[in-house]
C-alpha cells in the first residue's frame, strides 16, 4: 500500500441514510426481491445460524484481523471512513492471501469485510480508502444478506437438495439476483465516492481493477472515452452483446461503473451531498424524473425477446457451424 496520494481534508456526513447515495435502479430492484413471501425472514434464518458462523470460523482461522497492531494503516482509513459516513459500529475487517484484486462484505447480523492481499498492495492509502468505503456502502444499505444469499442459492443449486421449484425458476431467480447485484454495485461505489471525496482517485482505482496496478501505463482521459465509446453503443446486436456478457458477472465492467459515477457526479446530486444537503428520505427519482427499474432491464432483454422466441433455438444459432 503505497500512500502517495494527495491527502485533502474530508468532509463528514452526520446522521447520513444510504437512501441518499443509492443509485434508483438498485433500490427498485432491491425492493423487489424483498417483496418476495417469506424470502428474507426464511433465508436470513438459514443464513445467519449457518452460513455466517462458518464464513467468520473460516475467515478467523485463514485471514489477518485488522487492528491496532496488525495492518495498523489498513484499520486507521477504516475507522476514517466509519466516521466520514457516520457509522457507529465499526465491523471487523480481514486481510485474506490472493492475488486477484478484490474485496467483499460477508455476513448477515453482524457483518464483515475482507481485503484480499493484493488489493492493500497496489493501492495507494486513498484508493484503498475508496475500497473500505464501498465495502461500508454495501453493509449499511443492506446488500451483503443478499450478496450472502445469491452465493448459498448458486451453491444450493448445483447441488440437488430437493429444492420444490424447476430449474427454470430458480435460474430466473439468480438471474435476478445477479441482475440486482450488478446494481448494488453502483451503489457502493457512489459510497466509495463520498468517502474518498476525490473523483480521480476513483476513476484511477477502477483503471487499477481493469488492468491492474501499471497506472503509469494507462491515460485517465483515454480510458474514459473508453467508458464513453461502450455507453453509446446501441442497436439491437450491441444490446444483445450487453446482456450476453454481462448476464453471469457479479459486477458491472469497469467503464461502465466509471459512466455511471460520472452521470451521478454530472447531475449535481454529488455535490449537494458534499455540501451537506440531503435529507435521508428514500430516492425514487433521478433528476426529478421516476426512474423505472422494469424499463431498464427490458432495454437489455426486449432485444432477446423479440428476436429469439426459444432459448435452445438461440444457443444453436450461436454455435452452430
Amino acid at each position: 500500500m503505497s500512500s502517495e496520494a494527495l491527502k485533502i481534508h474530508k468532509k463528514k456526513f452526520p446522521s447520513i441514510n444510504p437512501n441518499t447515495w443509492e443509485h434508483p435502479t438498485d433500490k427498485l430492484a432491491l425492493s423487489a426481491l424483498q417483496k418476495m413471501t417469506g424470502f428474507d425472514t426464511l433465508l436470513k434464518f438459514i443464513i445467519s445460524n449457518t452460513t455466517e458462523k462458518s464464513l467468520r470460523m473460516m475467515t478467523l482461522a485463514s485471514s489477518v484481523r485488522v487492528n491496532e497492531n496488525q495492518f495498523s494503516d489498513v484499520h486507521r482509513l477504516l475507522i476514517e471512513a466509519c466516521e466520514i459516513l457516520d457509522i457507529k459500529e465499526v465491523p471487523e475487517l480481514y486481510v485474506s492471501q490472493s492475488p486477484i484484486l478484490n474485496a467483499g462484505a460477508i455476513g448477515v447480523d453482524n457483518p464483515f469485510i475482507v481485503l484480499n492481499s493484493s488489493i492493500v498492495e497496489t493501492l495507494n492509502e486513498e484508493e484503498l480508502l475508496t475500497v473500505i468505503g464501498h465495502e461500508l456502502g454495501h453493509i449499511v444499505s443492506g446488500h451483503v444478506l443478499y450478496h450472502t444469499l445469491l452465493s448459498v442459492l448458486l451453491k444450493v443449486s448445483v447441488v440437488d437438495l430437493g429444492i420444490p421449484l424447476g430449474k427454470t425458476v430458480i435460474l430466473g431467480i439468480i438471474m435476478a439476483l445477479k441482475e440486482w447485484e450488478r446494481k448494488s454495485e453502483l451503489s457502493a461505489d457512489r459510497a466509495g465516492l463520498l468517502v474518498s471525496q476525490n473523483p480521480e482517485t476513483c476513476i484511477h482505482l477502477l483503471m487499477k481493477l481493469a488492468g491492474g496496478g501499471m497506472i503509469s501505463e494507462m491515460n485517465l482521459g483515454e480510458f474514459i472515452k473508453q467508458a464513453e465509446e461502450y455507453e453509446q453503443q446501441s442497436g439491437l446486436v450491441n444490446k444483445t452483446h450487453k446482456f450476453l456478457n454481462t448476464i453471469f458477472q457479479s459486477h458491472p465492467f469497469p467503464v461502465t461503473r466509471i459512466a455511471e459515477l460520472l452521470k451521478w457526479i454530472q447531475s449535481g446530486d454529488y455535490e449537494n451531498i458534499l455540501n451537506g444537503n440531503y435529507d435521508n428520505s428514500p430516492i425514487t427519482t433521478e433528476n426529478g424524473k421516476t426512474y423505472d427499474f422494469k424499463e431498464d432491464f427490458k432495454e437489455y432483454t426486449d432485444p432477446i425477446n423479440e428476436k429469439v422466441k426459444d432459448a435452445k433455438d438461440f444457443v444453436k444459432g450461436i454455435f452452430k457451424d
